[in-house]
């Protein structure tokens, strides 16, 4: 186990479409980004107070001009998290910022490719079963 901490900014991605004459509005929170925090736990909190107070989302960046700061109304949850409010002219946006620490990290690993032989024996006979979902231990 790593004492690792990070700070995680999320954006609320906005995405309009239309279905059936519909507006619909789809909103789907995207990790954008991860800052790895040389200390402790409190360093980690004071870094997502200021990543709270003064990150500005690209959807606003891009549309931004020199000078223009976003109005922001940031709230503190019981958990410690930071949900922020963005708007400027006539564009909002949410960004969510916490703190976590790394649990667990590995790094990926490819299976050995195919032989010829492999591949077409594989073509030949039916499709292997798919691997089985994981459940929590105990419940199979």
């Amino acid at each position: 186990m790593t004492a690792e901490w990070y700070v995680l900014i999320e954006e609320d991605t906005r995405e309009t479409r239309n279905a059936d004459g519909v507006e619909l509005r789809l909103h789907r929170w995207m990790l954008v980004a991860t800052h790895h925090i040389e200390g402790g736990e409190a360093q980690a909190a004071a870094v997502a107070e200021d990543a709270a107070l003064h990150y500005v989302p690209g959807v606003l960046a891009r549309h931004a001009r020199p000078g223009d700061q976003p109005a922001r109304r940031a709230f503190l949850t019981k958990d410690g998290a930071w949900v922020v409010q963005l708007r400027q002219r006539h564009r909002e946006c949410h960004i969510r910022v916490t703190t976590a620490r790394l649990m667990h990290s590995q790094e990926e690993k490819e299976a050995p490719p195919k032989s010829l032989r492999e591949m077409l024996r594989s073509a030949l006979e039916a499709p292997q079963p798919p691997e089985k979902p994981w459940t929590p231990a105990g419940r199979a």
